[in-house]
């Protein structure tokens, strides 16, 4: 069964008749190299034909006239996104950033400009060099009154794919030339699990490769899919994404229809991968995983079922942890499954059933990320891992545990190919910037993402072991990034806002970052530049030429040209592109990735080749098991963690003494929980606000015919219980106002059984659309995070905490008001008056 998908693939490539010719498929590898035919395009229309790739897949797009008309996924891609139809419409949309602009106030006064009227959408029109020497001016006021701890290069997301225009890459070469700055590490994704991971299992576990599917289709008896939903969140990849993981979904799916494989999905919510494997569904209440994790550790010790050789072999710690389990130290309690039923709403039968389920059959673990994006975030991972480890299957074919199965191909099987570097974001070797100085004023230099609005404070936290200051900084530069869609706590962020004195949003689309901006600069598309991308986050299944499908619009420019443009300020603009130009950058990284495979043997055309045929594919590589290599020789192979082991005790985290992240995992409650729990009484439903399945994060969002497809009378759906929705007197398709303490937004009512009562999902990412742009006011079109808690997880990651909520909600009445998240500025002259746009 191994590859057979993948093989059938080529295989069926090769069938297609060549009269539908349209760019050749390079197949490469260590002897020949195969042409194959294209399929679904017209021969008589060819030459309107080109060849891109994007977060959703590849693809090719017909342009006729400079504009986009259609796009057809790449015919390698069997299981294509939908979301690649929405293509056009982010090339063409109400939002996009059209010219340099300047905030009214800030415009006339500078950085002693009235804070206040941030977000109120007035903006001046200025040219290019106006807009970038206004940048490099205040970079420069910037950097000689508050030294390198003044300026934050904004964090920069998901970016576009293509490996010359990364705008992060160039946003920090940029800014480097010029002086130091404050950086940030994590991501609001899994910042929790990628800092406890190391301790644990000694690597961040999020982003390594995964068991290769192969095996657990061949071997998985039971597979337990945690908080993971693959086929919402797999139509996505960091890289131009193959979608082969589906073909492993689609296998699994028809071996649970024959009985031979069984999988649970625990979960709050019924997920679209439950209903589409048609698997078991087993709820518990939200965010009391690790009350239901422990009672079955309890269970596997209780009743025998746990592997003690593996324990003594591969792990240390167990015989310290085991005293909390038994309730002999900490709170005192045993933690039988009766003790988890009242709080996690699992049946204290079916505990013990689900324990000796895992124990008795090969079981494979999948974690999703939700459960760490959560208050004490690090507890729910550490204890699946701990769980994993009593079952004594990691490093088995089908068994043992993941945390990365959910993200990005993860468990497609590698090629072994090299993939092609990037623009590069440091500064070549010997030179410097033009501030030198690392006097950060005894702050750090790089911060806790999830911390950026903390910073702006200066205050000191606990973080990972040490007691850091945060840098004050006063001037941020964000880069491809929606910081005002990713943050918590929107209310919040204007407060602290009020304290920044310039902030430049380098985007396409007019976003809310770039609305609460005082300088915005318009970034062109990746479909308006010429690049190249891996094809494959984790497999490397090939290398996509990305031919530029139109000019770029308006007054948009590529994030190299408007970087290569500030360089010139500091008269080093050979030195930031190194004396080559967009084209010369592809061709130079495709022709270094050539000459390192040519060494592995794998082969590759010329660079004009490639160039005019748009791909080159390669073939399978050897099925992989995580972490087989340590369970065969855990002393030669020993992991990253301090011992070597899988630490289910870890010294190094019990001696920072930290009360909400302790030695080993243990039960705490949150600040706020549905289903009686801290708030519930006042807010009695927990707001999940995950990622959605109609975008990217807030990518796309401003995609006016994708919006259409989903909105509720054009607001953000909230999905409710039929039962709670009732005893509220909302019906399907009304307005709904959902509210707490930290503020108050809009939605449109969707009714649904898969959402039990007490729980609501408003899905991340929707972009922030307030009345105006006073503290408190009204989100217009569904911005979960209006209503999320920016806290940090814990001491040691101080990761985001957004699925940590309760809320209320009522039915709206009245005349709503209008939807202010989309679209472009108010244009105003210097006076304040409107400007009609000319073009």
């Amino acid at each position: 069964m191994k590859n057979h998908s993948r093989r059938g693939f080529l295989k069926a490539i090769s069938a297609i008749s060549a009269g539908t010719l349209v760019a050749p498929i390079v197949l490469a590898n260590t002897n020949s190299v195969v042409t194959q035919n294209a399929e679904n395009i017209e021969h008589s229309i060819l030459d309107n034909w080109k060849f891109s790739g994007s977060h959703w897949g590849a693809f090719r797009a017909k342009v006729v006239g400079n504009k986009v008309t259609e796009v057809v996924p790449f015919e390698f891609d069997k299981f294509p996104s939908d979301l690649i139809y929405n293509i056009p419409g982010i090339i063409y949309n109400s939002s996009r950033v059209r010219y340099p602009m300047v905030r009214l106030d800030w415009f006339k006064n500078g950085h002693y400009s009235d804070r206040r009227q941030r977000g109120d959408n007035r903006f001046v029109r200025v040219s290019w060099d106006q807009a970038l020497d206004l940048m490099y001016n205040e970079m420069e006021r910037i950097q000689q009154t508050y030294g390198p701890s003044g300026l934050m290069r904004g964090h920069v997301g998901w970016r576009s794919v293509g490996q010359v225009h990364s705008c992060g890459n160039h946003m920090h070469r940029g800014i480097k030339m010029h002086g130091n700055s404050v950086g940030t590490m994590q991501d609001y994704s899994t910042g929790a699990g990628q800092t406890i991971m190391p301790y644990v299992m000694g690597t961040t576990e999020v982003y390594i490769q995964g068991t290769s599917w192969e095996y657990i289709v061949d071997n998985t008896e039971l597979l337990v899919m945690w908080a993971m939903d693959p086929i919402k969140n797999l139509q996505i990849g960091w890289n131009t994404e193959t979608h082969e993981s589906f073909i492993y979904l689609e296998q699994i799916k028809d071996k649970v229809a024959k009985g031979e494989m069984q999988v649970i999905s625990i979960d709050p919510i019924v997920t679209k991968t439950q209903k589409y494997l048609k698997s078991e569904h087993q709820y518990l209440n939200p965010l009391t995983d690790v009350a239901f994790q422990l009672a079955i550790a309890h269970t596997l010790w209780k009743e025998d079922l746990y592997d003690k050789d593996f324990i003594d072999t591969y792990t240390v710690g167990f015989e310290l942890f085991l005293p909390y389990l038994k309730g002999e130290t900490e709170d005192m309690v045993e933690k039988t499954p009766e003790w988890a039923e009242p709080i996690c709403g699992v049946p204290a039968d079916r505990i013990r059933e689900l324990a000796r389920l895992m124990a008795s059959k090969r079981t494979q673990i999948m974690v999703g990320w939700g459960i760490q994006r959560n208050q004490h975030g690090e507890q729910p991972f550490w204890m699946a891992a701990i769980i994993a480890s009593m079952l004594g299957q990691i490093g088995l074919p089908g068994g043992g545990i993941s945390y990365s199965h959910n993200y990005s191909g993860a468990g497609v099987t590698a090629t072994g190919a090299s993939m092609p570097g990037s623009f590069p974001l440091n500064l070549d070797f010997g030179r410097k910037p033009k501030y030198e100085s690392e006097d950060y004023k005894g702050a750090v230099s790089v911060i806790p993402l999830t911390r950026a609005i903390d910073a702006i404070d200066g205050r000191e936290i606990d973080f990972n072991g040490q007691r850091i200051k945060l840098p004050a900084y006063k001037m941020a530069v964000f880069s491809g990034s929606n910081h005002w869609a990713r943050h918590q706590d929107k209310n919040r962020m204007k407060r602290k806002y009020l304290e920044l004195e310039t902030i430049v949003s380098i985007d396409y689309n007019w976003t809310a970052t770039c609305r609460f901006a005082d300088i915005v600069l318009p970034a062109c598309t990746t479909y308006e530049r010429n690049d190249l991308d891996m094809y494959g986050t984790y497999c490397n299944r090939g290398i996509i030429a990305m031919h530029k499908l139109v000019d770029p619009l308006y007054q948009s420019r590529s994030d190299f040209d408007i970087w290569y443009d500030f360089a010139k300020r500091l008269g080093r603009e050979e030195e930031y592109c190194q004396g080559m130009n967009e084209m010369q950058w592809i061709e130079k990284l495709y022709n270094d990735c050539y000459a390192e495979n040519l060494q592995k043997g794998f082969y590759m055309p010329s660079f004009e080749e490639f160039w005019e045929k748009g791909y080159v594919l390669f073939p399978d590589g050897k099925p992989f098991v995580q972490h087989a290599a340590f369970r065969e020789d855990p002393e030669v192979n020993a992991l990253g963690t301090p011992s070597g082991f899988i630490e289910i005790y870890s010294r190094k985290i019990a001696s920072f003494g930290y009360d909400d992240c302790k030695g080993h995992p243990i039960w705490m409650e949150k600040s706020e929980r549905s289903h009686g729990g801290p708030k519930s009484d006042k807010f009695p439903f927990w707001l999940q606000s995950i990622h959605p399945d109609k975008r990217l994060h807030s990518q796309m969002c401003e995609v006016d015919s994708a919006r259409d497809r989903y909105t509720v009378q054009d607001r953000e759906p909230i999905y409710i219980n039929p039962i709670d929705a009732m005893r509220k007197g909302i019906e399907e398709g009304d307005l709904v106002r959902v509210f707490n303490d930290r503020g108050q937004l809009l939605a449109g009512a969707r009714l649904s059984n898969d959402y039990p009562q007490g729980i609501v999902r408003i899905h991340e990412g929707g972009w922030y659309g307030p009345v105006d742009e006073r503290i408190g006011s009204l989100d217009t079109y569904g911005d979960a995070n209006v209503l999320t808690q920016d806290i940090g997880s814990s001491k040691l990651a101080q990761a985001v905490s957004a699925n940590t909520c309760v809320v209320d909600f009522e039915k709206f009445e009245g005349i709503p008001p209008r939807v202010t998240a989309f679209g472009g500025p108010t244009m105003v002259d210097p006076d304040g008056n409107i400007v009609k746009e000319l073009s």
